[in-house]
């Protein structure tokens, strides 16, 4: 029964067993202390603590959640009040007919029940009891909230990068395949090399990229094959190079955060069909990962650098892993898209 009475409350029963037992213990030595007198301590404890704990746990799990949460205070004080009248009358009775005619062994000369000041004294210390086990309760609670809402919070946000990147993903497979379709169609030669490149893509992606963080050689790699895919499509009028500067073994970043930049090389740079020139450096230096992109690019109009969705998505994403420990810097300048990332590695 006493499991099934405590089964609503998010601390453990054996909490409360602790607390109140080293309570009692503290209030046993201390008033047996204070009397000189220990057995009068242990009679005066046994009959007043389980009363502190009826009243306690009657307020904080009945009247505050029932009034205070509901913002009826006038009802919570009301009901509050009587509680502690009527603690205080069986207090009084089995203190004086259990353990002491002297009821307030604590003033001065023999003190009578029912007066002013042994009232306001008995209530005062119930509400210190109350007060006290409420504190303690409402930091726990605090606690366990604040726990909570960081679960939610990661979860939320692991939620939306995991969102992010299913957009960019079928976006990138829906051109390829598009163009893997136009190839089989004019029954080129190359349809089979795509397909093997397309599937390396894909088992990246599909397996690899699902972990939160992945070896930036790895990251590297991928970018490469995404190269050498557009050079199957596009034969001799790409020219590309990849250039590493620093130590990258150890470095992790978020999968597919490249891939997006490396698209639009390909997006704006083939309006008139021209050659393709694409320079792409990573650079490590002083605990930041310097990323840049140099393509050729056919129309200076600003309006190709704000739309799409695969860049939208990379600055959402690096916003929610990096806040404001990240720059990004996108511009067209002699006929050129630069772009030039800086994240923080470790």
């Amino acid at each position: 029964m006493f499991k099934k009475l405590f089964s609503g409350f998010k601390i453990p029963i054996r909490y409360h067993i602790i607390f109140w037992i080293s309570y009692f213990l503290f209030n046993f030595i201390r008033w047996g202390s204070y009397f000189n007198d220990y057995w009068y301590s242990l009679k005066s404890n046994l009959v007043e603590f389980p009363l502190h704990i009826i009243i306690t746990y009657f307020t904080i799990y009945f009247l505050i959640p029932k009034f205070i949460v509901k913002k009826k205070y006038i009802h919570f004080f009301i009901l509050l009040i009587v509680s502690l009248g009527f603690l205080y009358i069986i207090r009084t009775g089995l203190n004086y007919f259990l353990v002491s005619k002297n009821i307030w062994p604590e003033a001065e000369g023999i003190q009578q029940a029912f007066t002013f000041n042994h009232v306001i004294a008995v209530v005062l210390g119930e509400i210190y009891v109350i007060s006290l086990v409420s504190a303690i309760k409402l930091t726990i609670d605090w606690i366990n909230e604040r726990r909570k809402n960081d679960a939610l919070k990661k979860i939320q946000l692991r939620t939306e990068l995991n969102f992010l990147k299913t957009q960019i993903q079928p976006h990138f497979f829906f051109n390829t395949l598009n163009n893997l379709y136009a190839l089989v169609i004019n029954k080129s030669p190359k349809a089979p090399d795509v397909v093997m490149k397309l599937s390396e893509i894909m088992q990246y992606v599909l397996y690899e990229a699902k972990e939160p963080k992945i070896n930036l050689l790895k990251e590297i790699n991928y970018v490469h094959s995404y190269l050498e895919l557009e050079k199957l499509r596009y034969e001799n009028k790409i020219k590309s190079n990849i250039s590493i500067d620093g130590d990258i073994d150890d470095i992790k970043i978020p999968p597919l955060l490249f891939l997006p930049f490396i698209e639009n090389c390909f997006k704006h740079g083939t309006k008139n069909n021209n050659d393709i020139k694409v320079d792409i450096g990573f650079e490590i230096n002083n605990n930041f990962l310097f990323f840049t992109v140099d393509n050729t690019f056919q129309n200076n109009d600003e309006k190709f650098i704000k739309h799409g969705i695969g860049i939208e998505n990379v600055k959402r994403r690096l916003y929610l892993l990096y806040k404001d420990d990240f720059s990004l810097e996108t511009k067209i300048k002699n006929n050129k898209f630069k772009v030039l990332l800086k994240l923080p590695v470790q």
